[in-house]
């Protein structure tokens, strides 16, 4: 009888060989170099951003120590008196509903802009359009005011009307003062055409970065090019989209010559956006700084580190979303 043995694989080898010298991954000089000035630039920018913290704090203290008046809830800004009294609170609201206009007028068309020159316009048409938004963020501040000033605030008049006529009900767009479109709403749109350029720049940029397979993918199964926008381009774009709106925020929150030009600014907390009136905190730095005594100024700078704060926060919540939502986008697939 014939009796066939198998046999059975030999064991993988368990010793690990290790490489020789000859094998070692050699280090250039110049990756040495690369490496240390990244490493000395990231410990410049956090030793720039620690020592304007600690300047701020340090004359934030300052004033704080002298204030009579509650910081946080006080609606008035008098430095100049004795005993000091000044708070922020009227700050904060006009900082945040400006910004918080802005970003809500803003965001949607940039999307809109940027998927058009990216998926839509053709080609011949897409260049020079893209080279007008460039041109866009490049427009100092100064002009834009100027151009807000004299153009923009005269024209808000009419569209102000109307919203108290058929929104006044709203509360919001009830108009109960007279006046020039000086109000908080009139630099919501201001700022609003000032980010449009930036927000829309970085999120281009991201939508062409989309893998072309992706969407060819999406096109073979049948979907249509707004299905293919829906499910394989805003997906993946997701994270770029908040960092580029982020971008705009920054801007909205700490722009200044701009606001200074458009708004009426007093410090009263109104619900009534279209009501003369307002303030934010870089607007209230620029116009009070050269006037404003020691202790003016010492206010002034606690209220720069509140807006200080109110950026990082803001930065840092971004950073949050985008850490959350990035398992969800295809940039890491």
């Amino acid at each position: 009888m014939n009796t066939t043995t198998t046999q059975s694989p030999p064991p993988p080898p368990t010793d690990r060989i290790e490489p020789t010298s000859s094998q070692k991954t050699v280090v250039r000089p110049g990756d040495r170099i690369f490496s240390g000035l990244s490493k000395g630039s990231g410990i410049v920018l956090l030793v720039i951003m620690a020592t304007i913290a600690a300047f701020l704090t340090l004359r934030a203290a300052n004033a704080l120590s002298e204030n009579e008046a509650n910081f946080l809830t006080y609606e008035n800004w008098l430095p100049q008196n004795t005993p000091p009294m000044f708070g922020i609170s009227t700050l904060v609201f006009g900082t945040v509903v400006s910004s918080v206009i802005a970003m809500v007028l803003a965001v949607p068309i940039a999307i809109g802009i940027a998927l058009f020159i990216s998926h839509y316009a053709p080609r011949k048409l897409a260049g020079p359009l893209a080279y007008i938004v460039d041109l866009l963020a490049a427009v100092p501040s100064i002009v834009y005011g100027l151009w807000g000033a004299l153009v923009l605030v005269p024209h808000l008049d009419g569209l102000n009307k109307w919203l108290d006529e058929y929104m006044g009900w709203t509360y919001i767009f009830d108009k109960s003062g007279t006046g020039p479109a000086r109000s908080l709403f009139s630099v919501g749109i201001l700022l609003a055409i000032m980010i449009l350029p930036i927000i829309t720049n970085v999120t281009r940029e991201v939508f062409l970065q989309v893998p072309r397979m992706h969407e060819e993918a999406a096109l073979a199964l049948g979907a249509t090019r707004w299905e293919t926008i829906r499910m394989s381009v805003l997906p993946f774009a997701r994270s770029g989209i908040i960092s580029a709106s982020m971008l705009g925020l920054g801007r909205a929150l700490g722009e200044t010559m701009a606001v200074a030009t458009v708004l009426s600014s007093n410090f009263t907390i109104s619900g009534h956006l279209l009501d003369p009136g307002g303030g934010t905190f870089a607007q209230n730095i620029a116009s009070k700084f050269n006037e404003a005594n020691p202790f003016g100024r010492d206010a002034l700078i606690a209220s720069g580190l509140v807006l200080f704060v109110i950026t990082l926060l803001v930065n840092g919540a971004a950073r949050y979303i985008i850490g959350r939502r990035k398992e969800y986008s295809g940039a890491n697939a």
